[in-house]
């Protein structure tokens, strides 16, 4: 067939093939872009607390929130960390039905899984549920995502358009102008949908608490990167034609030097696997040690509780997917689980910074602000759940949203247009 197409063109004189194809470009119709929804740019600010808008030292966000509209918080899914809960932003499930449990977690078939892993990171088979993106694709709309956790795989086989490896040494106004690239791009491949990710905060809280100057230091520099955003979108006239949503996965709470238990402590090593440390301890008794183990463990202790998976707190809606380890240990607030290898590595000479903890704590509330054309200027609603984003990103696309454990209801006072 095709030497046969070849031979019909060879058989047409230069100038009438020429004139064909240029009527054939002609009659080509151009993207639709009648009934396109606005675009929409989702923003993360890692460990960004949500009293963080409160200290005077975010001009830019306080524009946004001014314009548009400011949540009283955001609750974190449970457990309060990075990968589980940016992962249900953008597919509105629980850790607990998306799959991504822990930073740190064990599935039978594919072996251990790490946010450091890039080989596990980049494997769609971890990651469960719909990003945002893929039901964007499915809808025929474009996509780009500038480092947000799930996004390096293909899931169900699918990617965004365009899309970045994470790179911690990529700077703030670098991520910012890679994205404004991404929307200078003609009407054919312009992504609807961008996503934005800073991990600042989140690092320098880790290190030096989240109210010390260095934490302070981060919001000012993600603050600025978010001014050149602005002021990005304004030169292209995309500020008021683009929705532009700002949140976080978490909050961060201050862990005094010496508030740590020893993961040794609390259970022996060749009585259980610990499969997660930190602030969400999840321990797996070895074969024979199961009564011995969960009789030292379960039940209330000084500074963390422990439960079997099943029988962990209903709101936390955790507990049922086969990756979570039989006994799950909450840390309480303020305190941290590590080896005595990482303590010894690690001396506390200062006030650190974790997350991990209760999502109901005022510490572990995220951010969630919001502007553009969809929403109202000057608008607060209550703290919702994290889960509820989803179902508002698929309507600010106009696409239908896969099944979620969102709702949207809490929003919806957020909304210009408020009908169903």
């Amino acid at each position: 067939m095709r030497n046969q197409v070849r031979r019909r063109v060879a058989g047409f004189p230069p100038l009438l093939f020429l004139l064909l194809l240029l009527a054939g470009c002609a009659s080509t119709p151009p993207p639709d872009t009648a009934n396109a929804p606005d675009p929409v740019l989702l923003v993360s600010i890692d460990g960004f607390r949500a009293d963080y808008l409160d200290l005077g030292i975010t001009p830019n966000l306080a524009r946004i929130a001014s314009a548009g509209v400011r949540a009283q918080g955001m609750i974190p899914s449970y457990p309060s960390l990075t990968f589980p809960n940016h992962y249900s932003i953008v597919t509105g499930l629980r850790p607990d039905h998306h799959g991504i449990v822990h930073n740190q977690m064990h599935d039978a078939e594919l072996g251990d899984f790490s946010l450091s892993d890039r080989d596990a990171v980049g494997d769609g088979r971890w990651w469960g549920g719909e990003p945002i993106w893929i039901t964007a694709q499915k809808a025929g709309l474009r996509s780009a995502t500038m480092y947000w956790p799930g996004s390096e795989a293909a899931i169900s086989g699918v990617r965004p358009s365009q899309w970045r490896p994470f790179d911690k040494d990529v700077g703030a106004n670098a991520r910012v102008d890679q994205v404004l690239a991404w929307l200078d791009q003609p009407a054919a491949t312009r992504p609807a949908l961008v996503t934005l990710y800073f991990d600042m905060v989140d690092s320098a809280a880790h290190g030096n608490g989240p109210d010390s100057a260095q934490a302070h230091a981060a919001v000012r520099e993600v603050d600025a990167a978010i001014g050149h955003l602005l002021d990005g979108l304004a030169a292209r006239g995309l500020l008021d034609r683009m929705n532009l949503v700002v949140v976080s996965d978490h909050g961060m709470a201050t862990v005094a030097p010496g508030n740590v238990v020893a993961l040794e402590d609390m259970v022996a090593r060749d009585e259980a696997k610990i499969v997660s440390g930190g602030q969400v301890v999840g321990i797996a008794p070895e074969p024979g040690h199961e009564p011995a183990v969960a009789d030292k463990l379960l039940g209330a202790h000084e500074h963390y509780d422990c439960w079997r998976k099943e029988e962990l707190p209903a709101r936390w809606h955790y507990g049922t997917n086969a990756r979570i380890p039989p006994i799950v240990c909450q840390m309480h607030e303020g305190w941290d689980a590590r080896s005595r290898e990482f303590m010894a590595r690690h001396a506390d000479e200062h006030p650190r910074g974790s997350h991990g903890y209760d999502p109901a704590l005022a510490s572990m509330h995220a951010l969630f602000i919001a502007r553009g054309p969809a929403f109202r200027s000057g608008a607060q609603v209550p703290a919702f759940d994290n889960v509820d984003v989803y179902p508002l990103l698929a309507r600010l696309l106009h696409v239908a949203p896969a099944p979620n454990d969102g709702d949207i209801t809490p929003l919806l006072p957020a909304l210009r247009d408020a009908g169903h």
